[in-house]
Order: structure tokens, then sequence, then C-alpha cells
């Protein structure tokens, strides 16, 4: 089963207004396990990031000049999801400004749907926890999960936590581990208690003399009197 984390930064909250996407970020997992197979590319808008924009992810439109148009990594992106289930936190938001950045293109690419089935974590999370809050920072910190003591949001380290928030949320921890190294962890295990069997069975054996076999028996007759 190969599945895709994804998170996306933007120029702002909608693109019904004409907000763009400026970084796209991917990680892929097969069988749950992290490949360490993974997609990342800042985007030139071709429009102005919002300031409020800016103080959450800290890019900007000077970083942005020289980077490629959504178009021009289109194809990567398509063929990098095509077949793979696509997990993201709030979902609808994500697909929505990708949907919009093909339609954008006039290259017919379709809709993400098209491509991929899509996992929304944070409708499984309210499942898992209602009533709680249910962010990717509260989710990291109900799972213990390292945030990287980060300041500012980015698509790729989002998604590199997402990844980590889904596993816990879905299997625990144990699945980050690929069963080579379960497997490997068994084996040891198996030759410490061996060793230690081994060792027991070379303990040398000391036999009592007859002299203090009856100075024993002596010292007991004593406890009797």
């Amino acid at each position: 089963m190969r599945q895709i984390v994804l998170d996306t930064e933007t120029t702002g909250l909608s693109y019904k207004e004409g907000h763009r996407v400026i970084e796209i970020g991917c990680i892929e997992m097969v069988n749950r396990r992290l490949t360490g197979n993974r997609l990342q590319h800042y985007i030139n808008p071709e429009r102005e990031v919002e300031a409020e924009a800016i103080k959450i992810h800290g890019i900007d439109n000077k970083f942005l000049q020289d980077k490629p148009v959504f178009k021009d990594i289109a194809k990567e992106f398509c063929d990098f999801i095509n077949g793979a289930e696509l997990i993201a936190h709030n979902a609808p938001f994500d697909v929505g400004f990708l949907n919009n950045e093909f339609k954008l293109t006039k290259a017919q690419l379709g809709k993400i749907a098209n491509y991929c089935e899509v996992i929304d974590t944070l409708v499984l999370a309210r499942k898992l926890h209602p009533g709680q809050r249910n962010s990717l920072d509260a989710l990291s910190k109900r799972y213990n999960i390292n945030c990287f003591n980060r300041e500012l949001h980015g698509a790729l380290l989002d998604a590199e936590i997402l990844a980590q928030v889904y596993l816990s949320m879905t299997g625990g921890q144990a699945t980050l581990f690929g069963e080579d190294t379960q497997k490997s962890r068994e084996q040891r295990a198996t030759v410490k208690v061996k060793q230690r069997s081994e060792k027991r069975k070379s303990l040398p054996v000391i036999e009592v003399s007859e002299e203090e076999l009856a100075a024993h028996n002596k010292f007991l007759q004593l406890l009797d009197e």
C-alpha cells in the first residue's frame, strides 16, 4: 500500500479569493513504512503573499521570485501522487487549492480525485478525540511527537510531522519501525537469553568434603539441643 502524506503553504486562506499555492511537501510511505522518498517544491504564485500568511510560514515574495510556477512542476507532482492514498490534515483546504492550481494551468489535469483517494486526518482525529483540540500541533503534543521546535510552518516539515501523527493514530509508534529492525531486535534478545543460559550451565560444581559434612552435621545437632 502506497501512501503520500501531503501539506501545502499558500499566499492566503482562500483560493476563491485568488490565493495560490507557494509550497508543496510530500512524504512517501509504503506498507506504513517511511521510504525516505519525498517531493518538495517552492512555487512562484505570480501574486503577492499576504502579510498574515508570511507570519505563519515565513515565505515572502522575494524568496519566491526565482521559483518555478505551478504549471512547471504539475506533471512531476501528479506522477508522484498517482495511484496512492493521499493523507492531509484538513484535506479540503489543500485539495481545494491544488484543484484550483490544476484548473489554472489549463492543461486538462483534472482534479486530485482523478489521481488518488484522500484521507483527512482531521476527520479521523475528531472521531478519536471528540471535543478536544485536533490541530497538528495539538496532536503532536498528544502523541509525544517531536515538532523540531518549529517556530514557523513549512509544507515538508508539517508533512513529516503529520506522517508520524497518522501512524500513531492508526496503529502506534511500533509501525514506524520496519520488520527487519523488529526481527533483528528479537534475534538479539534470543542470543542474549541463550548466552545467559549457557553461562549458567558452565558454573562449576563444588563437592563438600567428608570433614565439612561432619562439621555441618555437628552444628545442626547443637541447634536441635
